[in-house]
């Protein structure tokens, strides 16, 4: 059988040892060529990249030291005038929340005009604190709980000077049920069509609250008070009702003479 010897294939030179460590030397010094070249081009660049992400760091780092400092600095503030304000030291609270009025934090400077809303109040100043529970409800960056209840609270100051219309338009998403504050908005929504002649709707309403077992007993009762006076039935288990009111049910049967 004749064999394939495939001479036209030139056989492969055997290095010797000497040669492959000569061959690994000089790779070696070629990577490190090109390390050294690639460090001598870039080098520059990535240190200064580098150094860029380091002081980004450390700035905020130190930053966000000091907003977490400042914020409790005036958090201790906001606890010290809320003891004025308790003590009835109603100047002190003047004087220490006016610096925190234009606090860069939302919730100190709602805080801050909350407070002095109150005291407004307190020293027999409605129209001051309606201006300012009109502020905190305009502040978008402030707590929607909190800008609801300066809502409420701005209508509730000076309800009496208030066209009914725009109590109505004030605090119709407050007045829906399942919202936090239906209680209160109701009430006054209600109101607010009774003084407008909308009879109707300030009837459906008192028995939305009158049925609301999330609404206080004491604005149930004057929810359910003006049902009756309306003509409005609010009640759905008059015998619930009448236990509720400390009053016996009458048995069935006849009367006794």
């Amino acid at each position: 059988t004749p064999k394939n010897n495939n001479s036209d294939t030139p056989d492969t030179p055997k290095l010797s040892a000497e040669d492959e460590v000569a061959l690994r030397e000089i790779d070696e010094a070629v990577r490190q060529d090109d390390a050294a070249e690639f460090v001598s081009k870039y080098g520059l660049a990535i240190g200064s990249v580098l150094a860029i992400v380091l002081l980004s760091l450390g700035g905020y780092l130190f930053w966000n030291s000091q907003v977490e400092a400042g914020l409790e600095a005036q958090s201790e503030e906001i606890i010290s005038v809320i003891d004025h304000a308790q003590s009835e030291d109603f100047a002190s609270v003047e004087t220490l929340t006016t610096p925190l009025l234009d606090a860069e934090t939302a919730g100190v400077r709602t805080s801050a005009r909350l407070l002095q809303a109150a005291t407004a109040i307190e020293t027999d100043d409605p129209a001051r604190a309606v201006e300012l529970y009109a502020q905190v409800a305009s502040d978008e960056a402030a707590p929607q709980a909190l800008r609801d209840m300066a809502r409420l609270r701005e209508v509730a100051t000076n309800y009496d000077e208030r066209d009914p219309d725009d109590i109505i338009s004030k605090l119709s998403d407050l007045a829906q049920p399942g919202n936090p504050f239906f209680g209160s908005a109701a009430e006054m929504t209600a109101m607010a069509h009774l003084e407008a002649g909308n009879f109707e709707e300030a009837g459906a309403l008192f028995a939305t609250i009158a049925k609301d077992e999330n609404a206080p007993e004491s604005l149930r009762d004057r929810a359910l008070q003006m049902t009756g006076q309306l003509g409005v039935d609010a009640v759905e288990n008059v015998e619930e009702l009448l236990e509720g009111q400390g009053v016996a049910p009458q048995a069935e049967g006849p009367l006794a003479p």
